[in-house]
Formats: C-alpha cells, sequence, structure tokens
C-alpha cells in the first residue's frame, strides 16, 4: 500500500489525541491553547481513557492518504508550556490524525453559521469547533471539545444537550 504525503505546513498550535482522535487547538497567543489541552489530558486520565499530546505551540500538518496529519515541531517535541510555570517535558505522540479543529476565539458568532462547523486545511475539510472566551470561563469547553470529537470521529453522538421527549 503507497502512501500518499503532500503538503508541510507548520503552524501556531496545539495538538493532542483523544481516544486516537486528533484534536488540533488553534488561537492567538495567550487564548489558552495549551491550558485547554492539558485540561483535556487531564480529564481523559482522570476517565481512564487514552489521551496524548502531539505537540504544543508548534505543530506540523501534512497530508497522508487524504487526512490532515499533525507531527510536533522537532525542536520542542514532548515539551507544553504552563503558563506562568515554564515548558514541562511529557508524554508524547509522533502524529496524530485530526478529526477536529478547535479555534479559540475572543467573541464567537451567538448563532454559528457554516464556517463555525467546518474548516479546510492543507486543502482537506475538517469538522470544526469555535469556543470564545465566556465558553472557556464556563469550564465546559472540555466537555464540549470531546462531544464535538466523538461527532467528528463517528464514534457517538453528542450527549451534552439532550432534549426532553415533549421539549418543543
Amino acid at each position: 500500500m503507497s502512501v500518499s504525503v503532500t503538503g508541510d505546513e507548520t503552524i501556531h498550535a496545539t495538538c493532542l489525541a483523544l481516544g486516537g482522535a486528533g484534536v488540533l487547538i488553534r488561537g492567538e497567543a495567550g487564548a489558552g491553547k495549551s491550558t485547554l489541552a492539558l485540561l483535556l489530558l487531564d480529564r481523559a486520565a482522570q476517565e481512564g481513557r487514552p489521551a496524548a499530546l502531539v505537540g504544543d505551540d508548534r505543530v506540523r500538518l501534512s497530508v497522508r492518504n487524504g487526512r490532515v496529519v499533525a507531527h510536533p515541531h522537532p525542536a520542542i517535541a514532548g515539551l507544553i508550556e504552563i503558563r506562568g510555570l515554564g515548558l514541562h517535558r511529557t508524554d508524547a505522540l509522533a502524529d496524530s490524525t485530526v478529526h477536529l479543529v478547535v479555534d479559540l476565539v475572543e467573541v464567537a458568532p451567538r448563532l454559528p453559521d457554516a464556517s463555525c462547523i467546518a474548516c479546510e486545511i492543507l486543502g482537506i475539510r475538517l469538522s470544526r469547533l469555535v469556543l470564545d472566551r465566556n465558553l472557556r470561563l464556563s469550564g465546559l469547553a472540555p466537555r464540549l471539545v470531546q462531544d464535538a470529537v466523538a461527532v467528528a470521529s463517528q464514534s457517538h453522538p453528542a450527549a451534552l444537550f439532550r432534549r426532553e421527549p415533549d421539549a418543543p
């Protein structure tokens, strides 16, 4: 079987794998990319689910067999920044196929449109979740990411907001 690899781009982002599904977290410096990744890793550990860092701050992206694959930047592989405490060494994967892109923004649209649920990276369409500052501060961000990655990787439907049978 031949492996088709195209493109190679380094971006300012953090990537981790949750249950084998890559989650690429983008945002401005100081937006909380590393913090969200650490919260997700901690939650997975508490729940006994597999999760690992791929890369923090700089992530290399390529396309392999029609899928976006994230790799740690070699200069900082295995390191994650904890703001105010510095760089810390952690176990990291060599790569992960990206299933979900999480964009950390200051303010998100009240009612999301199509641009909020999908994006394109290296010519590949990916599921997208936009989290604004208020959602991140509410403490819901890790759960929203977990549900979105479950849907993006088609493992099971999101369960956070269930409608009651007689709800309008």
